[in-house]
């Protein structure tokens, strides 16, 4: 119970009688603040508060590097036998001995898949790497110091994108003796820094007369220190879809130069797989099942990797971010039941005409019954 005084009213006299012009109410009093809102399990916020999250693509995409990556991590080891020994069942469709088939020579097909992922993936990976470390250190160079610099730079770069990648492979490998996997890689990677170059270039032209490089400057910060703590750190996005797409192009290189017979047909790859199955003609055999697995693996890891490059576009660019939201949030909202029915002005005013003439018959009729 609280006791409220209404001092709307005059103030009562002192005396015996001041108790009588005191109001006496009862009040509820407050009930417990109400509970902060919870937090919605599975999402976390990022930078502003925002909600963040990964996009479906995102979620496929690395759900899809990281099974091929176990696969070339644990493939050989799980590989029922040896890949190179032949078999006394040539041209096997798939079966409980052999589930992916065999070959013309009886070799195991699955086998030669799981020891043919480490190589290829390897080299992938590889190249990306060696070449996205080239492009960052050419192209942010570049960009940042300006000048004669600048111009080397960047001629270096074009010479590099106008010579064909293909042909120019095929002559280097030619004359090396050794076609291991890194010295495979070191070769893809030569020929495939300069787009990236090119776009972390013109990247850091734009960041390099923004405010806060321009402050770092003014305070006496050094060149490299700029760009390892100001510059790099803003292009993350930029270097991953260029890592993204240079280990796409890696093991797409890599594939076909096996393919066409250019590396060692006895190390075992997808390419070397899809290179025999070329040679011993799987597809006139009707042997599906001996070059349709690899070239399936590299159809499925290519694809995860380019949902991979799309979920980063999405997280670069404001714009696509906020359009696959507005998609989402359309999707999640209920469609309301509507009548199909399409709405016609002149039958509703015709429709209620003839319910207002029907009435004033009934009424018509009703008082002429009750003069009877």
């Amino acid at each position: 119970m609280a006791t409220r005084i209404d001092h709307d009213r005059a103030p009562a006299p002192a005396g015996p009688g001041a108790l009588a012009d005191v109001e006496v109410t009862s009040e509820t009093p407050p009930g417990p603040p109400p509970a902060p809102p919870t937090r919605p399990a599975g999402r976390w916020r990022g930078r502003g508060g925002q909600r963040a999250h990964l996009s479906g693509k995102a979620k496929l995409g690395l759900g899809i590097i990281a099974f091929f990556l176990l696969l070339a991590v644990f493939g050989p080891l799980l590989a029922p036998m040896n890949p190179s020994a032949v078999g006394a069942k040539p041209l096997q469709g798939p079966s409980l001995a052999h589930l992916l088939g065999t070959t013309q020579t009886g070799q195991d097909v699955l086998s030669q898949l799981l020891v043919g992922a480490r190589s290829t993936v390897f080299v992938g990976l590889l190249a990306g790497l060696v070449a996205t470390a080239l492009s960052v250190g050419v192209g942010v160079s570049a960009g940042f110091l300006g000048g004669a610099s600048d111009e080397g730079l960047s001629l270096l770069s074009n010479v590099f994108l106008v010579l064909p990648a293909l042909p120019l492979l095929i002559v280097v490998l030619s004359e090396l003796r050794s076609s291991s996997d890194v010295v495979v890689a070191l070769v893809i990677a030569l020929t495939g820094w300069p787009w990236g170059a090119r776009v972390l270039r013109a990247q850091t032209l734009s960041l390099r007369r923004r405010d806060f490089v321009l402050a770092a400057r003014e305070s006496g910060e050094s060149t490299w220190r700029i760009v390892v703590a100001e510059i790099l750190p803003n292009e993350v996005a930029v270097i991953a879809a260029s890592l993204v797409g240079t280990v796409i192009f890696a093991i797409i290189t890599t594939v076909t130069l096996a393919f066409l017979g250019l590396l060692d047909p006895s190390r075992w790859s997808w390419g070397t797989m899809l290179y025999w199955a070329q040679s011993d003609e799987a597809l006139s055999a009707g042997a599906w099942w001996w070059f349709v697995p690899p070239g399936l693996c590299v159809a499925v890891l290519g694809m995860g990797l380019a949902l991979t490059n799309f979920a980063i576009d999405e997280y670069s660019n404001p714009r696509l971010r906020e359009g696959d939201q507005a998609v989402r949030s359309r999707r999640s909202r209920r469609p309301r039941l509507t009548d199909p029915t399409p709405y016609r002005p002149e039958l509703a005013t015709r429709a209620a005409a003839t319910n207002g003439a029907a009435t004033n018959g009934s009424g018509a009729g009703a008082a002429g019954a009750g003069a009877l």
